[in-house]
């Protein structure tokens, strides 16, 4: 199991943006990729994703969120991991 420390007490008010993303009337597979998901396949609906986040109300909370806990899997804030972790790295080293 992962180092939950990082994690938001579990108090409605760290969560309710969620209640207005644009992600919550589709399917979690759009933003989590497969195990044997790869090449073309996963930047199509990273792409997708992204796109849907664009028009997302709550995108900024949903980036900030992800980054405070170091979230490591999917696309979050119009985000994947991998640039998220740039992210990360980037203000460590300001």
């Amino acid at each position: 199991m992962g180092n939950i420390k990082r994690l938001p007490k579990p108090l409605m008010d760290n969560y309710d943006w969620q209640l207005e993303g644009a992600c919550r009337s589709s399917s979690p597979d759009q933003f989590f990729f497969g195990e044997a998901e790869r090449g073309k396949r996963r930047m199509a609906r990273e792409a997708a994703a992204k796109a849907l986040c664009a028009t997302c109300p709550v995108v900024q909370a949903c980036l900030s969120h992800a980054l405070k806990v170091r979230e490591p899997y999917g696309v979050w804030g119009g985000t994947t991991p991998e640039e998220r972790e740039v992210m990360v790295r980037r203000q460590a080293a300001v």
